[in-house]
């Protein structure tokens, strides 16, 4: 599991799609502790199909609790 100050979901405007990265995306290969900007450039939404830009973090990656 990612440290807590690492971990933040990012979620699509779009449809909803919660991107978790302590939990990865089995459908797309990409595996538990890859935050969402280390993920590639040209991923997508696995539900809508939508790009990287589209989603909004719900924590900021360099927030402190």
């Amino acid at each position: 599991m990612a440290s807590p100050d690492k971990v933040f979901q990012c979620q699509m405007s779009n449809c909803g799609f919660l991107y978790d990265p302590d939990r990865g995306n089995k459908k797309t290969k990409i595996p538990p502790g890859i935050e969402f900007k280390d993920l590639p450039e040209d991923w997508h939404c696995p539900l809508c199909g939508s790009g990287k830009k589209m989603f909004r973090c719900l924590k900021d990656q360099g927030a402190g609790s």
